[in-house]
């Protein structure tokens, strides 16, 4: 089943607000993010600038992620970003 723009952003928001809510994440969850983020960089029915330019961190965040020695500090130090993110991810249109 392929997932729609609606359903990535969705699960994109979720997956970041629980490594945000609970500190940790596992590699799994951090390879979830980079192929979402891989694909959104991809649609071109994304025309919010201001998310064109996240989704390049955002997938920063999630490769780094996948070969962090420590999960908990790769979350925690990422902690304000993930909220700034998930905000402007909430106000796009397409969510």
């Amino acid at each position: 089943m392929e997932l729609n723009t609606n359903n990535q952003l969705t699960l994109l928001i979720d997956l970041l607000d629980e490594h945000r809510t609970d500190l940790c994440g596992s590699v799994s969850e951090y390879q979830q993010i980079t192929r979402l983020v891989k694909s959104l960089m991809q649609n071109s029915s994304i025309s919010n600038q201001e998310i064109q330019e996240l989704l390049p961190e955002i997938y920063d965040y999630g490769k780094n992620g996948e070969s962090s020695q420590n999960m908990e500090a790769h979350i925690v130090t990422n902690n304000t970003q993930l909220a700034a993110w998930i905000d402007a991810l909430h106000q796009t249109n397409l969510h």
